[in-house]
């Protein structure tokens, strides 16, 4: 004689059923997460918008974005007080030494003060280009550029006539922008 009631399924099944409904739960709940830092579709003049700023360096100097037209541009928005950003940094340092002699570049924008940035880069130096983007600003364009949620690190590889190809929101490596430089 089992403890069960009559008709209710037996102790087995019921782990099954909890088991189910567990990873159910779970699947819904990182369906949730995707659907929420889903990446938009960035408008072709928001992008064009955004290559026609001068924005300034860490050094005070200012880089006009379209200095950079006619060549394929990895563009990564990134902050110092961001572990992930951190890490990719060198990797996105390897990728433009490895790829810059094929016509590639590689963009740096921090949503950070400047201060911060310079000494970050005293300590870990890339061999790229870094321009600043402040506070609400910065968040601002990484939203009109197909990231509602603001999240960083953020990456956009733009082709060598200004279109958009690629957008990542998360971290990337050497090898993921090797991928993306060679399907193109």
């Amino acid at each position: 004689m089992t403890d069960s009631a009559p008709g209710a399924p037996a102790p087995a099944s019921r782990r099954t059923v909890l088991l189910g409904a567990g990873a159910l739960a779970l699947a819904a709940g990182a369906g949730w997460q995707l659907w929420r830092h889903r990446l938009a579709p960035t408008p072709s003049s928001d992008l064009a918008a955004f290559l026609a700023l001068e924005l300034p360096t860490p050094t005070g100097a200012r880089l006009p974005l379209r200095s950079l037209a006619g060549r394929p541009l990895v563009v990564n928005f990134w902050a110092t007080w961001c572990p992930p950003c951190v890490k990719e940094m060198p990797e996105l340092d390897r990728f433009a030494q490895e790829f810059g002699a094929q016509g590639w570049q590689v963009l740096g924008v921090a949503i950070d003060k400047p201060a911060a940035v310079s000494r970050f880069l005293a300590q870990t130096p890339v061999r790229f280009p870094v321009v600043l983007l402040e506070g609400t600003e910065g968040l601002a364009w990484i939203r009109r550029l197909g990231n509602p949620g603001g999240g960083l690190p953020f990456t956009l590889q733009i082709a060598a006539n200004g279109s958009l190809q690629q957008t990542k929101l998360g971290p990337t490596t050497t090898d993921e922008l090797r991928r993306w430089a060679q399907a193109t």
